[in-house]
């Protein structure tokens, strides 16, 4: 799927309930997208495969409850985003507050976020139809692509 285009159809079989629930994360690619398909404390969610930030895997990304928000936390930088919303979450403190107390505030949806449901046991993903720039929508286009690539090769050389 290129960096503007919409979602063709859907909703798409990603699997049998069952096979989601022991595998907890899975990875699939939709119309060219990839999506990430996450079961978590009973519920099914799905967001792009890649961090908006700079194009981590978040497959292995921890989740942790933050200000009341579960968030998966990108292994590549520490980015939060949450995985009800795709809102990217941060510590932060207010300076006009006496004395400053450390909250979690949130920059605005980042990553974009697919619709799940169930039906007999069979597991469907419907792609957004946000039709505006979410910057997740980066990644998965060709350049995108091409700077995951460039990153994973400088890593290796590193290793």
């Amino acid at each position: 799927m290129g960096e503007m285009e919409q979602p063709t159809g859907g909703p798409h079989f990603v699997g049998k309930k069952n096979e989601l629930i022991e595998a907890k994360r899975s990875f699939r690619t939709l119309e060219g997208r990839d999506v990430l398909i996450i079961y978590h404390q009973g519920v099914f969610y799905a967001m792009d495969s890649y961090c908006y930030h700079a194009g981590g895997m978040l497959q292995n990304g921890d989740i942790e409850d933050l200000g009341g928000k579960l968030c998966i936390i990108c292994p590549k930088h520490k980015y939060k985003i949450s995985l009800a919303e795709g809102e990217s979450i941060y510590k932060g403190t207010d300076p006009r507050e006496r004395p400053a107390v450390p909250r979690w505030y949130s920059k605005g949806v980042k990553q974009r976020i697919h619709t799940v449901t169930e039906t007999n046991g069979d597991v469907y993903v419907k792609l957004s139809e946000h039709r505006g720039w979410i910057e997740s929508d980066y990644f998965q286009g060709e350049k995108g692509k091409v700077e995951r690539e460039r990153s994973e090769a400088a890593e290796k050389t590193k290793s």
